[in-house]
């Protein structure tokens, strides 16, 4: 207990001192030298902590971290280099979605969700639709929803209607991403989805919700069938989805 209370208190001065712009290039200079340590805690711990003080010098200096040996390192850099911008940070990102750690790739795609960098759409779909893992393909799903460029409502679509075997967080993820780009080209699929009473409540709850979001009128029947379905959670989302496609 008294252990994590010192770093709690090492954490928030670290955080006091980057408020200060006097200071806080000596902070960043500090943490920049643990990186050159031969402890993989001590360089995941620095980068973590160069990725709070939210400032550009901060992230640069991060950079390198991105090359890292260790997977654990790598991956907690993604998060870490975002007050880079963007698109400066989805450039440097990029890359580590063809890493050979599936850690790495999904904490990839995650970060890049965050820039909302259109210029991630592409690779993110590439991923979706390919990575052998199913946990980088919803990240990649997760990723695309945040981004919400319309340019990722077709490969979304292959993604919920594929014929391979399902995964539900892929299916799931897939749901809510169309959500929230709010394409009417993703409502027959997501139509289909809510009809398939095969798969998991929580999928077809997700299919309901984002049809809500897009108000397309064409959703309505299947919307309201689904006001009926037993599970109570699943016609309740039903039912004010219907109510959003009314308003619309």
């Amino acid at each position: 207990m008294i252990r994590h209370f010192k770093y709690l208190f090492a954490l928030g001065a670290v955080l006091w001192l980057a408020s200060l712009p006097a200071l806080a290039q000596d902070a960043i200079q500090r943490e920049q030298q643990r990186l050159n340590s031969s402890d993989v805690e001590e360089r995941r711990d620095a980068v973590m902590r160069l990725g709070l003080m939210r400032r550009e010098a901060a992230s640069r200096a991060v950079l390198r971290a991105l090359q890292d040996t260790e997977p654990i390192v790598r991956a907690t850099a993604t998060k870490a280099i975002l007050s880079l911008g963007s698109d400066a940070s989805a450039g440097y990102l990029l890359p580590l979605l063809n890493d050979k750690d599936e850690f790495v790739r999904r904490e990839t795609a995650y970060a890049l969700g965050l820039t909302k960098s259109r210029s991630a759409t592409a690779a993110l779909s590439e991923r979706l639709l390919s990575d052998k893992e199913d946990g980088v393909r919803a990240a990649a799903a997760v990723a695309l929803g945040e981004i919400a460029d319309e340019a990722a409502v077709v490969p979304l679509v292959q993604a919920l209607t594929s014929t391979k075997k399902p995964n539900v967080f892929v299916l799931r993820a897939a749901s809510v991403a169309l959500g929230r780009i709010k394409s009417r080209a993703g409502t027959a699929a997501l139509i289909s989805t809510l009809n398939n009473k095969q798969l998991p409540s929580d999928v077809r709850r997700e299919a309901a919700r984002s049809l809500g979001l897009i108000a397309d009128p064409t959703a309505a029947d299947a919307l309201r069938a689904a006001t009926t379905d037993p599970d109570p959670y699943l016609s309740q989302i039903a039912f004010e989805a219907l109510k959003k496609l009314n308003r619309g």
